[in-house]
């Protein structure tokens, strides 16, 4: 019988997800637990994968285990350095870095290193988890990819789905701070229906005004003061300002490549949906990546790297 080669985790700073593949790839099984890098107490990171796969790899002891995200940060399990751009899945797999496991070390987690780049302004970038995401998309080159989250990521694909370059922009923890820990915050109501209205008319300003954010976002207090928004859409406002300033930072110029008139949507959920209504705003087509990029491109890396091959 054929055993399955390989365990995917995707093991990021709130949550571990675990993936168990065949031997073309398809998910046999999946289950997650909240044994993110930030929840792991006292660095006890073998502890919490053996809880969550330890049957598994039981079950299956010539399985090889493959990881992205931030278990390979300074905060994670190892450090995997970063791999300069342009990089490709190739580049990748031969910079894994291997941890041993389990009862006498009997078990090896490959961490994918994640990637560097300098922006035309001069300045370092990096990314850790996305990478994987953009290769498990199955992406032509050209493309200009959208990864939204915490800290959102707009990506250039070249040939060979090789990432010539990215940008991150940190909208989602931006949104949490100021809702959450400032005067803008006071007057919300965060728990309130959507306000769709709210939020275009804030997409609006931010793309008429990125480049004076810093005095626009006060808008999202006087607003609320002169009785032009009420609590509960004030937060669906800032969302959309905030969203709407930096698609329009991203097409500004401030990256060398151009993003046309295009985009490829990468991600699930909400956030995505918010994402796709602010990007036709700004007159942007979009279109949505495939789901379950992240383990495809965990698979493929795994491939390349010669990890599901038991005759190594």
């Amino acid at each position: 019988m054929n055993q399955p080669p390989l365990i995917a985790l995707d093991w990021g700073t709130s949550n571990l997800r675990a993936s168990l593949l065949d031997a073309d790839g398809t998910v046999l099984a999946a289950r997650s637990a909240a044994a993110g890098v930030m929840a792991i107490p006292e660095r006890r990171f073998a502890e919490a994968l053996m809880a969550l796969c330890g049957d598994w790899l039981a079950a299956h002891p010539h399985c090889a285990c493959i990881a992205s995200g931030m278990v390979g940060s300074r905060q994670g399990w190892v450090e995997a350095p970063y791999v300069e751009c342009p990089a490709g899945i190739a580049d990748a797999a031969a910079r894994l870095v291997r941890v041993a496991f389990g009862d006498g070390d009997r078990h090896h987690l490959h961490i994918v290193p994640g990637l560097r780049c300098v922006g035309a302004d001069g300045q370092v970038d990096v990314m850790r988890g996305e990478e994987t995401q953009l290769w498990g998309a199955g992406l032509r080159a050209g493309s200009c990819v959208v990864l939204p989250g915490t800290h959102s990521k707009w990506a250039w694909l070249g040939e060979g789905e090789r990432v010539l370059g990215f940008e991150t922009h940190m909208t989602g923890e931006l949104y949490a701070v100021l809702t959450q820990h400032s005067i803008l915050g006071r007057l919300m109501a965060l728990d309130g229906a959507p306000a769709p209205a709210a939020f275009d008319d804030g997409v609006r300003l931010g793309l008429q005004q990125h480049a004076h954010l810093l005095h626009t976002l006060f808008a999202a207090r006087t607003a609320g003061l002169m009785g032009q928004r009420t609590a509960h859409e004030l937060p669906e406002f800032l969302s959309g300002l905030l969203i709407g300033a930096e698609v329009a930072s991203a097409r500004s110029g401030n990256s060398s490549r151009a993003i046309g008139t295009h985009v490829t949507l990468l991600g699930d959920g909400a956030l995505c949906d918010r994402y796709a209504r602010a990007l036709a705003l700004a007159g942007l087509a979009v279109q949505r990546a495939p789901h379950e990029a992240t383990t495809r491109g965990q698979w493929r890396v795994a491939v390349a790297a010669g990890l599901t091959d038991w005759s190594l």
